[in-house]
């Protein structure tokens, strides 16, 4: 086969798509959404209002993908314009993990805030905190945190609602510090005298395990990791939404005469759900559909606050989730028995940590009314490791030499203005293992691992020993493995990947494969 898979030329961005009033910029960045999961993608048994008013103000895209089918790794080379895969240490992190994308290093972040933005971070951070991973002290500011990455102000957890330290962190300190309560954390043994879900089952009064996650205890919920202290710093589940939501809102009404940068991201729809009692109960597909609900709220007041500030026309709000579903990661909340002929994947193959589409496919819609004509959708095969370098393009920003070495300018595809597809895609298991996606093929390198997931939850992982190859145009599902008929085209997304990882510029250039 010819290259003709990877034959559409990088297109040079045009002219009318610059920008000569700043707009604001949210990222809005849900954790575990699937494809299937928002009512405007053809979601079941869950209404998502907000979300679907922001389809209808711009583009709902169908072929947008994730760089990694887990949240760490997704987040570093969204933020970093760099795959994770190029880069050790950028596996799921621990809560005590000290900071994966480093000081030196440009950031998204850094790039709108040198070009006068006001920055900020909010919800879900899961990149680590502080100098080196476990020798945080939680009790006195973090000598190294998001301010060293390009933030003005950040209101975050330090990784996940599953693991400790269950407490917001506040501008590099632990929000509302509690001096009666110290707070300790561990990832290897628990400290004495301290309860755990394994030991004192009886203690959990909101969530049970359904594997894993029964070590320490806060709020009724077992998690991964042990933590002793907290006080009246420590979270309550229900409330993160609008814990996280408030302070951006706040940020908004700071910053409404300036332009400014939101990276906000939810903790909705990730383990273990237990939201607000506003909306626990209220959906037929239990807590799983709840926090949709919650996430699609969090979604409306972002808007309402826009629209009450005269800003909605000159924001540019860009939604997506950090990789694929998954159903029961670890909590007993019968979010599998509860779908009810839901498919959180909209039936794409596999999941969360899969090789399959399931893992990396996700929903984006971009609004931006000023620039963007309304109710569009668009099928333009793209990657989130491109948003750093369109939005460089968009604010007329050089970057350093060096970083963001793996996203191009793809700013016309986010905007509406351009068709073409990205040539190919590069996505990651939760084992490394890479993919490499055109319009047309779907490309899984060989891998060792099992072809289920071993430890807890049912998806597919999309690992086979030898070499995949599924043809997305006739059949989204990835069940005829054409690898063997198609031995040319094997052979020529192979060689794609392997100059990718080798980051072989000038080679991808004379292949025409260059994005």
């Amino acid at each position: 086969m010819a290259m003709a898979v990877c034959a559409m030329p990088f297109f040079a961005y045009a002219k009318d798509a610059k920008n000569t009033q700043r707009p604001n910029v949210i990222i809005i960045y849900a954790d575990d959404l699937g494809y299937g999961d928002l009512e405007c993608y053809g979601a079941k048994n869950v209404t998502t209002p907000n979300v679907n008013k922001l389809a209808k103000g711009g583009i709902r895209f169908t072929n947008v993908h994730a760089t990694a089918a887990t949240s760490t790794p997704s987040r570093y080379s969204m933020l970093t314009g760099e795959y994770a895969w190029r880069k050790p240490g950028t596996d799921v992190a621990a809560g005590n993990a000290g900071m994966i994308i480093r000081p030196e290093q440009y950031t998204m972040a850094d790039l709108f805030k040198n070009a006068g933005y006001a920055t900020g971070a909010f919800g879900k951070w899961h990149l680590g905190l502080g100098e080196k991973s476990g020798e945080q002290d939680w009790n006195a500011p973090l000598p190294v945190g998001l301010d060293d990455l390009g933030f003005d102000y950040s209101y975050i957890m330090a990784a996940t609602a599953d693991r400790v330290p269950c407490v917001f962190i506040e501008n590099g300190r632990v929000a509302n510090y509690d001096p009666t309560a110290p707070i300790e954390v561990s990832y290897k043994a628990n400290f004495p005298g301290e309860p755990t879900g394994r030991s004192n089952p009886e203690l959990l009064y909101n969530l049970k395990p359904s594997h894993g996650h029964d070590y320490s205890i806060v709020n009724g919920i077992s998690r991964i990791g042990y933590m002793k202290g907290g006080g009246k710093a420590l979270w309550k589940d229900e409330n993160i939404a609008d814990s996280i939501t408030a302070h951006a809102l706040t940020f908004i009404e700071q910053h409404k005469d300036e332009p400014f940068f939101m990276y906000f991201a939810t903790n909705d729809v990730h383990v273990p759900r237990f939201p607000h009692e506003r909306f626990r109960g209220k959906n037929k597909m239990g807590l799983r559909g709840d926090a949709i609900a919650q996430f699609d709220w969090s979604v409306g007041q972002l808007l309402d606050q826009l629209d009450r500030l005269g800003l909605s026309d000159n924001t540019l709000i860009l939604l997506s989730s950090d990789n694929g579903p998954v159903v029961d990661d670890g909590y007993d909340d019968r979010a599998k028995e509860l779908l009810n002929g839901h498919s959180p994947t909209g039936n794409l193959r596999g999941g969360k940590y899969s090789a399959f589409e399931g893992g990396t496919r996700v929903p984006m819609i971009v609004r931006w009314p000023a620039r963007i004509k309304p109710a569009a959708e668009n099928d333009v095969l793209m990657s989130q490791i491109d948003w750093m370098a369109s939005f460089a393009s968009m604010l007329d920003q050089n970057m350093p030499k060096g970083s963001a070495p793996d996203s191009y300018n793809r700013l016309s595809n986010l905007l509406g203005s351009d068709m073409t597809d990205r040539p190919w895609v590069v996505e990651q298991a939760a084992d490394k293992t890479l993919s490499l996606r055109t319009k047309k093929w779907k490309y899984i390198e060989p891998s060792e691992g099992s072809p289920m997931i071993t430890w807890g939850p049912e998806v597919e992982t999309g690992y086979l020993p030898s070499p995949q190859l599924y043809d997305m145009s006739a059949d989204n599902t990835e069940q005829a493995n054409l690898a063997e008929e198609n031995p040319r085209v094997v052979y020529d997304l192979e060689r794609v990947l392997r100059l990718v990882r080798a980051n072989n510029r000038q080679k991808l250039k004379a292949l025409n494969a260059k994005p």
